[in-house]
């Protein structure tokens, strides 16, 4: 009987998404540039320290004894999800099925494609927004015949 399907019984598949339709389950966040950019989003109120993370904060505030405690979860509560959409309307990542899943993803996204790009390769004059970028580029930059670290030579 084992390895025999009833055919009473409908198989139990789950459907994929189709694109343009998220996961039920998922919570889409669309954030401002500005918030996806600031470094410091949480101040402390007696120095005026900012910090990137509540949990910095407050254990920094434990520095000038105030009371601090971290969020608990709540058990009971139903945790959703959070995808990240793109702040651009035009990008492929404003839909929130194409959303980016964490937020570190969607901040290096945005600085990489759509913050003014300042450093500039000096062989070929490509622009990049990250100067560790612009040096990788330039590492191959020009060379008609570069090799991998595994030694697989390739032709520009």
């Amino acid at each position: 009987m084992s390895g025999i399907k009833n055919s009473d019984q409908p198989s139990v598949k789950r459907k994929r998404n189709l694109p343009g339709m998220p996961d039920s389950d998922v919570e889409a966040i669309a954030l401002s540039p500005k918030t996806l950019m600031a470094t410091n989003r949480f101040i402390c109120e007696i120095c005026n320290k900012g910090f990137q993370r509540d949990q910095n904060l407050q254990l920094h505030r434990r520095g000038h004894n105030m009371p601090w405690k971290l969020p608990q979860r709540n058990m009971n509560k139903v945790v959703r999800k959070h995808v990240y959409v793109c702040p651009e309307v035009s990008c492929v990542y404003h839909q929130p099925s194409k959303a980016l899943g964490d937020l570190t993803s969607i901040m290096k996204h945005l600085c990489r494609k759509h913050i003014e790009k300042r450093y500039k390769c000096d062989r070929c004059s490509k622009m990049y927004v990250v100067e560790s970028d612009v040096k990788a580029h330039m590492k191959t930059c020009g060379t008609k015949d570069y090799r991998r670290g595994c030694g697989t030579l390739f032709s520009r």
